[in-house]
C-alpha cells in the first residue's frame, strides 16, 4: 500500500492568503481562550483580509448565536458580522430539517445559540419531552443541568432522535481544559443506550455548512485540534492548518494518526501570512530549513540536529518540529504514537525542552 506524502512535508511556497480563498477558522483556542483573544491575532486576521482573503468564523461551540459571536469577536478588534459565523448548531438544524422536513418538533438542548439555529431552520422548537419532539438537539451550554439532561434522556427513550453539535470532550479556557460538550452528550447517550448522531466537527456535515455559507472554492481550515478541525477538513477534502494555541501541544501533534495530520502547522492564525517551508528527505535525513531529522537504532528513534550556527533561527522556530513530524510519520505511516526523540546539540536540546518533548541524551 502505497502511503502518500503528507501534506506538511510539501509545506506552501507563498502565504496561503495567496493560494486559498476562503480561511475557515475554528474560533476556540485559535482566534481566542476563554475571553480574550489570542496575541496578534487580530491583526493578523486583518491583514488577511486586506491581502484578499475571505474569513469564516467556525466553531464546534454551539452555545451562542451567530450575533453574539460576532459582537465577541467585533469586540476583540476582529471585524465579523453574523453572515460571517457558522456554528455547529447551524449545521445541526440544516441536517434535521433536511431529515424530518420544516416544522417538526424538536427539543433544545444547550444555549440559546441552539434553539436560535432550529427556529431558522424552520423546525418547531419544543420545552419538554411531554411535547412530543421527533428529535433532541444537544449543544454546550454553561447553564446546562441535570433537569435538561433528564428531559433529553426522556424524549430519546421515547422514540426521538439524538443529535450532537459536537462530541469535544473539553474546551480550552485559561485554568485549562474544560468539560466540553461531548460530556454532557456522554450522559444521555450512556443512559439511553443510544448514539447520537453528530453533525458538527469532524462530520463533513459541518463542512458543507461552511462552503454553503461562504462560497469557498479551495478553502483552508484552520484549527487548534486534531479530531476535530483537522480530521473534519480531511473527511471533506480540504488543505489544514494547525495552530498551537490552543488544546493540541507538539507530542500529540507527532502522535497524530494519518487522518488527523495537518498539512500546515503555525504558532498561531499568523501563520496564514507566512510561507511554509517543505520537509526534503535525502541519504536517510529530513530537512527542514536548518534543521534535521535522521533515525538512529532499530526501535525508531529520532535525532533531531539544529542549525550549527548560532542564531540561524529563520522563520518561526517550528521548522525542527516539521521535520520531526514528516519524519516520524514517514516511519510510522499508520501509528505514529509513541514517539522517541534525542537532542544532538544544544540547539535542538533547547528546542525539544520548549517542545515538552525532552532534551539532550
Amino acid at each position: 500500500m502505497t502511503v502518500p506524502v503528507p501534506g506538511l512535508a510539501r509545506g506552501c511556497s507563498g502565504a496561503p492568503t495567496e493560494v486559498y480563498d476562503v480561511a475557515l477558522l475554528d474560533l476556540d483556542g485559535v482566534v481566542y481562550v476563554g475571553p480574550d483573544a489570542v496575541p496578534g491575532v487580530p491583526d493578523a486576521l486583518a491583514a488577511a483580509r486586506e491581502a484578499g482573503m475571505r474569513l469564516g468564523f467556525v466553531t464546534n461551540n454551539a452555545a451562542r448565536t451567530p450575533e453574539d459571536v460576532a459582537a465577541h469577536l467585533s469586540a476583540l478588534g476582529v471585524r465579523a458580522d453574523a453572515e460571517d459565523v457558522i456554528t455547529s448548531s447551524q449545521a445541526a438544524a440544516t441536517v434535521v430539517a433536511a431529515r424530518l422536513g420544516a416544522g417538526a418538533r424538536v427539543l433544545p438542548v444547550g444555549g440559546p445559540g441552539v434553539a436560535t439555529a432550529l427556529e431558522a431552520a424552520g423546525l418547531t422548537v419544543v420545552r419538554g419531552a411531554e411535547d412530543r419532539p421527533a428529535a433532541v438537539v444537544q449543544g454546550y451550554g454553561r447553564e446546562v443541568g441535570w433537569a435538561e439532561l433528564a428531559e433529553a434522556v426522556v424524549a430519546v427513550r421515547n422514540g426521538a432522535e439524538h443529535v450532537a453539535t459536537n462530541t469535544d470532550a473539553t474546551i480550552p479556557s485559561p485554568r485549562g481544559p474544560l468539560p466540553g460538550n461531548g460530556a454532557m452528550v456522554g450522559v444521555v447517550s450512556t443512559v439511553t443506550g443510544v448514539r447520537p448522531l453528530v453533525t458538527g466537527k469532524p462530520d463533513p456535515a459541518m463542512h458543507a455548512e461552511c462552503v454553503r455559507r461562504t462560497g469557498a472554492r479551495h478553502p483552508l481550515v484552520v484549527g487548534d485540534r486534531l479530531d476535530t478541525d483537522i480530521e473534519g477538513s480531511r473527511r471533506a477534502g480540504a488543505d489544514s492548518l494547525l495552530v498551537l494555541t490552543g488544546v493540541t501541544d507538539p507530542a500529540a501533534l507527532l502522535a497524530a494518526g494519518p487522518d488527523q495530520r495537518p498539512d500546515l502547522l503555525a504558532r498561531d492564525a499568523s501563520g496564514l501570512l507566512d510561507v511554509h517551508p517543505e520537509v526534503v528527505r535525502a541519504a536517510g535525513t529530513w530537512r527542514c530549513g536548518a534543521w534535521a531529522v535522521r533515525p538512529v537504532g532499530e526501535d525508531g528513534r529520532l535525532r533531531l540536529s539544529g542549525p550549527s550556527v548560532a542564531g540561524d533561527h529563520a522563520g518561526d522556530g517550528l521548522d525542527g518540529l516539521r521535520a520531526l513530524c514528516v519524519a516520524h510519520w514517514a516511519i510510522h505511516p499508520h501509528d505514529a504514537a509513541g514517539a522517541l526523540v534525542q537532542a544532538a546539540d544544544d540547539a535542538s536540546a533547547a528546542a525539544l525542552v520548549r517542545w515538552s518533548l525532552g532534551g539532550a541524551e
